[in-house]
């Protein structure tokens, strides 16, 4: 997102498809319009989005910092069985378990009859958890969730920024002009249903790093407030009254996929141009991973 535009999700949802898995990348993927019984198309303009700085993050006090100035992180958690199975209350893994294998975003912190716990936005659905969320005992780094986390600020939220299709990108040889039959039984101009469509690989992919670092033009979050002055309780679903949090999401639809890794990113930087726009009556933004 630093380096390249990314759209959102009324512009091209995520599908769990890849280029090792039967989706070529074009400018239509990119964003996508389609009418009843007519080919698909790129429209001539849409929002695009990006980012400013980003960086890791680890360690409870640091972790608090920024998500009670700045917004939502996103996080490597571990991923005990009883995690698969929990339904509310504070989570404390008991098995000792920090093999990370899984990515959500931290939304905010409290504490509850004397148990500190991180608020945590999963990506399985809302019928999962406390409605898509769970609370995670904080301070002892159960489940890794304070080992390895990211941060990231939007660029360009004092405005919305449009791109204008070009003639390249509208004629882009690997955009799909199928004209599907209405309504569309078939899925990506194949005549194949979903599920028989071959594939070559899944859809989780190694995991990313910042090559070059960090990269960073103002102070940390931490280098500005002390952590005596932090909020006892930051939650970004109710902040001063007000919801800024994109909608959950679930990453195995349209099928099961190990998306996580973009929709834990994807949710917590979407939740940061809705804290920076402040503008609740506008449409919140929903990111496309």
């Amino acid at each position: 997102m630093s380096e390249n535009e990314v759209t959102d999700e009324t512009c091209s949802i995520y599908r769990a498809r890849g280029y090792d898995n039967g989706q070529v990348c074009s400018s239509m993927v990119k964003c996508r319009n389609c009418n009843p019984g007519e080919a698909c198309f790129v429209p001539d303009q849409y929002l695009v989005y990006g980012v400013e700085e980003y960086g890791n993050i680890n360690g409870e006090e640091a972790m608090k910092q920024e998500i009670a100035q700045r917004g939502p992180i996103a996080c490597d958690v571990a991923v005990p069985e009883a995690l698969e199975t929990y339904t509310g209350g504070i989570f404390c893994d008991t098995t000792g378990d920090l093999n990370t294998v899984h990515v959500i975003s931290v939304v905010g912190y409290g504490e509850e009859d004397g148990t500190p716990y991180w608020l945590v936005r999963n990506s399985w659905g809302e019928h999962w958890g406390e409605e898509g969320f769970v609370r995670v005992c904080r301070g002892t780094n159960n489940i890794a969730i304070e080992s390895n986390c990211n941060w990231a600020t939007p660029k360009d939220v004092s405005k919305k920024v449009w791109h204008m299709t070009t003639d390249e990108e509208r004629n882009d040889p690997l955009n799909d002009t199928t004209v599907y039959p209405f309504p569309q039984p078939t899925y990506n101009g194949a005549n194949t249903p979903l599920h028989e469509i071959p594939t070559t690989g899944g859809c989780r992919v190694e995991k990313a790093f910042f090559e070059d670092g960090e990269v960073k033009h103002s102070p940390h979050a931490w280098d500005v407030v002390s952590a005596d002055d932090l909020p006892d309780v930051a939650d970004w679903r109710n902040m001063n009254g007000k919801n800024y949090l994109s909608w959950n999401k679930n990453q195995h639809i349209p099928q099961y996929c190990g998306s996580c890794w973009a929709q834990g990113s994807t949710s917590a930087i979407a939740d940061r141009f809705n804290i920076l726009d402040g503008d609740l009556n506008s449409t919140p933004v929903g990111l496309d991973a």
